[in-house]
């Protein structure tokens, strides 16, 4: 077996490596180094995370972070799930069915915001629906009650058909003779999900829960457009408070700081996804 000379494999991964230190690397070390000194100071102190952690708008991003991500987590993975049980079968038309689901994760999610805004407005056209149907009008992104949910709604309108993908690629690399096995044997549709479906598809699931988490953390795009976080903090998710920080209130310091409190939230939930995933044989060892 020939070994790749070192010139050669630089040739190939240095590309990739530079612009992993530049775009990534290099951008999250500059961060914990500022978050590190107070402004117009030259001193390493902890000051900035003192000032995020009392600051009551930064502890309701916090707060309105976690409520939304423990909705719209398990809710999208669900429904993507589902979608791709139904769309697994032999249906006519399954590829329209399946372009179909997934022709929204093709529009870029401001794109998808905009038109979600539109449709949402007091006087826009689910407004009208709803009105026909005998129900009256909502305020959807302008009540503190329905905001964040208006916001899921857009997001999971993008994401469910995304994700949708990744878990029809499982199934679809599950063994056919599995199924087989646990028919001659007298399984119905439940003990063939749980016995069967659930446990090949473990490592697709783990990785769709990772993304999709990290990808809700990071969600900033439709926030910002259609709410800037309100009405009275309602939609002020983390993204959007750090953008506030370091952009509208020109605190550098202290955005820098609250991206270091994201960074360890996410891996802090990621690393609690991996362990909940594992495999009880993996558990046991």
């Amino acid at each position: 077996m020939r070994v790749a000379k070192p010139t050669v494999l630089l040739a190939f991964l240095g590309p990739t490596l530079l612009l992993l230190i530049v775009l990534r690397i290099w951008p999250a070390t500059a961060a914990f180094v500022d978050s590190l000194y107070a402004p117009r100071s030259d001193q390493i102190s902890l000051d900035n995370y003192r000032f995020i952690f009392s600051d009551r708008v930064f502890q309701q991003s916090l707060m309105v972070s976690a409520i939304y991500s423990l909705i719209v987590n398990p809710l999208q993975i669900a429904m993507a799930l589902m979608l791709a049980l139904l769309l697994n079968t032999k249906t006519a038309m399954i590829g329209l069915w399946r372009t179909l689901v997934l022709l929204p994760a093709a529009v870029p999610l401001s794109v998808s915001a905009v038109i979600w805004g539109i449709g949402l407005r007091p006087d826009g056209p689910i407004n009208a629906l709803l009105m026909t149907m005998g129900i009256d009008p909502q305020r959807f992104l302008t009540s503190p009650d329905q905001a964040l949910w208006s916001i899921i709604l857009i997001v999971s309108w993008v994401g469910v058909g995304y994700w949708m993908t990744f878990l029809l690629a499982g199934l679809q690399e599950i063994p056919k003779s599995l199924y087989e096995a646990v028919r001659i044997d007298g399984a119905n549709r439940w003990q063939t999900f749980r016995y069967v479906t659930l446990p090949q598809l473990r490592r697709t699931l783990t990785f769709v829960l990772v993304a999709n988490t990290v990808a809700n953390f990071l969600v900033f795009a439709p926030v910002q457009i259609l709410t800037q976080g309100g009405p009275r903090g309602s939609t002020n998710l983390i993204m959007n408070e750090i953008f506030t920080l370091g952009f509208v209130q020109g605190d550098r310091s202290s955005a820098a700081a609250a991206t270091v409190v994201l960074v360890t939230v996410v891996l802090a939930v990621v690393l609690i996804q991996f362990r909940m995933m594992q495999a009880p044989e993996d558990n046991a060892a």
